[in-house]
């Protein structure tokens, strides 16, 4: 079992946040009307991507019935669909879309995380539940050495950077910097890492054009330079 894998293995079996748990499970329960012939996940939902990867991109949390009914992260909900979407376009997810596990889709090079990852009411994680979660994203950026790093939203910009060691810069859609010379992430010998930043592929922003298709476009090309 590589590292990756027992990562993984933890996070499914964290219960340290009583709110999201109860949550998570009801929402398992109940189901929304649509998926009431599928069995939900309904626990945290682990990292997804290639064991090898080295382009990471750290999300928000799962969607109550995206990745807590699917248990793979931006797997059955919209904003999933605009991110594979892209990434099937910068050729490194093999299909563009994925409602479910079975659809299979791969990625390449790049795996995903998240600031929490159990899915929260109202998409909206309590600080005290991002710091809970806060171990699991430290152990992931210290894996390996990562050539760059995707922040969707300013949540996410921010726990990147507070797990890196560092005050974060001010989040702005396609802000770029360059993160080196920290023993927990790289080497010291080693290229600094790129921390790119976009608006989170929500709906709240992909309705109103807060974010468009162009503009995530422009996020992935700069992540997988």
């Amino acid at each position: 079992m590589n590292n990756l894998q027992l990562l993984n293995e933890e996070i499914i079996a964290c219960r340290a946040c009583p709110r999201l748990v109860e949550w998570r499970e009801r929402v398992a329960r109940e189901k929304r009307k649509s998926y009431l012939d599928e069995t939900y996940w309904g626990r945290p939902v682990p990292n997804f991507g290639d064991p090898e990867a080295d382009r990471l991109i750290v999300g928000l949390a799962p969607a109550a019935h995206g990745a807590n009914r699917t248990g793979q992260m931006f797997t059955g909900d919209r904003s999933g669909e605009w991110l594979f979407r892209a990434l099937h376009k910068a050729g490194v997810a093999s299909i563009a879309k994925a409602d479910r596990v079975e659809d299979g889709l791969r990625l390449k090079g790049v795996l995903i995380t998240a600031t929490a990852h159990c899915a929260p009411p109202d998409n909206k994680p309590l600080p005290t539940e991002t710091s809970n979660c806060a171990a699991f994203l430290i152990t992931t950026l210290q894996s390996r050495e990562w050539k760059s790093i995707l922040c969707l939203g300013s949540i996410a910009w921010n726990h990147t950077f507070h797990a890196l060691g560092g005050k974060p810069p001010a989040f702005g859609h396609g802000a770029v910097h360059a993160v080196g010379g920290m023993d927990r992430v790289v080497r010291q010998d080693a290229c600094p890492t790129r921390v790119v930043a976009s608006y989170h592929p929500s709906q709240q922003n992909t309705f109103t054009g807060r974010l468009t298709e162009p503009m995530l476009d422009d996020a992935i090309r700069e992540f997988l330079a």
